[in-house]
């Protein structure tokens, strides 16, 4: 995962230590994928890994951008941190806020965006599970979370549209998982969260296109959670 500056903003404990029992939200971000060297979505789950909620710790994952891995890759960290929550992040380009995404549905589709994955697998009217419903929602309590978020003085909107990559891709397949999984996953409420470009991301592209600080990602994703784990 990319390494960054500690700051004030990682995390809510008045201990160096993260308590190992605590219960675990598993927060995952996307590699860098098509002509994007950096992805702020894996910049926000390094730097939140291991930090204390208070009444959770946080474990951030790094996923491929891989239609093919990414589901396996997820239900790997599952099975090794067994997670109260799981929130993944993806990088929108062009939006200005931090998106809580409300769906998942069964398509697999890079014809709107172009971008193979980084495989170069470039699906068009696939389904991410055959035999699948048409969609699932998000179980995080979305609403409660965007509140929080918006009270912390961080852009946030609810979308109902997670496209069709592997961002889609991810969210189906998990929330897949939960309703199809006999184990303790069952348990297991899943979400995610996508992200605008970070403010170095967009200068270096030189297009004029939206950004947002990471500092304030990441102090929206905090309470966000925070209040998911709250509920």
């Amino acid at each position: 995962m990319e390494t960054s500056t500690t700051t004030s903003t990682e995390t809510r404990s008045d201990t160096d230590a993260t308590d190992d029992t605590a219960p675990t939200v598993l927060l995952t971000g996307y590699e860098p994928f098509g002509d994007f060297e950096t992805n702020p979505a894996r910049q926000l789950a390094a730097r939140l890994d291991g930090t204390d909620l208070g009444t959770h710790t946080v474990v951030g994952r790094e996923l491929p951008v891989v239609f093919d891995q990414a589901a396996d890759v997820l239900e790997s960290a599952i099975d090794e941190h067994n997670p109260d929550i799981v929130c993944a992040l993806g990088l929108a380009g062009g939006r200005n806020t931090l998106s809580l995404e409300r769906v998942g549905i069964n398509l697999r589709d890079t014809s709107a965006s172009g971008i193979p994955d980084n495989e170069d697998r470039e699906p068009v009217d696939e389904c991410v599970v055959a035999d699948g419903p048409d969609a699932y929602f998000t179980t995080l309590p979305v609403r409660e979370m965007k509140e929080a978020m918006q009270d912390a003085g961080v852009p946030t909107t609810l979308s109902t549209d997670a496209g069709t990559h592997c961002c889609n891709n991810l969210l189906y397949a998990a929330r897949h998982l939960v309703e199809t999984e006999t184990s303790a996953v069952d348990d297991c409420d899943v979400g995610f969260v996508h992200v605008p470009f970070s403010h170095a991301q967009a200068a270096a592209r030189d297009e004029g296109e939206p950004s947002m600080a990471l500092e304030t990602m990441q102090e929206g994703l905090l309470v966000g959670l925070e209040a998911a784990c709250s509920r």
